[in-house]
């Protein structure tokens, strides 16, 4: 096949959220799910790194050349979701226990389906989030 390899060594992925409030969120990210701070661009995104990712935080925008018929909004409903995140913990209730007393609001509790334990909660945007223990 023609052209360079993909994927190969050298790239990462990051993850780009819209929020409403660059400043609100990079709090957030900071103090309840402990992301470091990588660099701030004026107030309207946010680079962070999380687990070993990269995670960009960004007010939304219309349209532009390289994207002409896409607009980037925050969530408007949090009920209804086409992407989440999920952090495998080693200890689901002792995660939960720790984010909650940090900030973050749970949908429930953590609930032992046998395969998995898990908890929802959502960033100040809505943005799902997910802690999720094996067996």
């Amino acid at each position: 096949m023609p052209g360079t390899p993909f994927p190969t060594s050298g790239m990462e992925m990051t993850l780009l959220l819209v929020v409403e409030d660059v400043g609100r969120s990079k709090e957030w990210y900071s103090n309840v799910l402990g992301a470091t701070v990588y660099r701030e661009y004026g107030g309207s995104s946010c680079v962070l790194r999380f687990l070993g990712n990269w995670l960009l935080l960004v007010t939304g925008g219309g349209p532009s050349d390289d994207k002409p018929t896409v607009a980037m909004t925050a969530p408007t409903d949090p009920d209804r979701v086409s992407a989440e995140v999920t952090v495998r913990v080693p200890d689901c209730q002792g995660a939960y226990e720790t984010l909650r007393a940090r900030g973050a609001e749970f949908l429930s509790s953590p609930i032992d389906w046998g395969a998995e334990t898990r908890a929802f909660f959502r960033d100040p945007d809505g943005h799902l989030w997910e802690i999720s223990q094996a067996g």
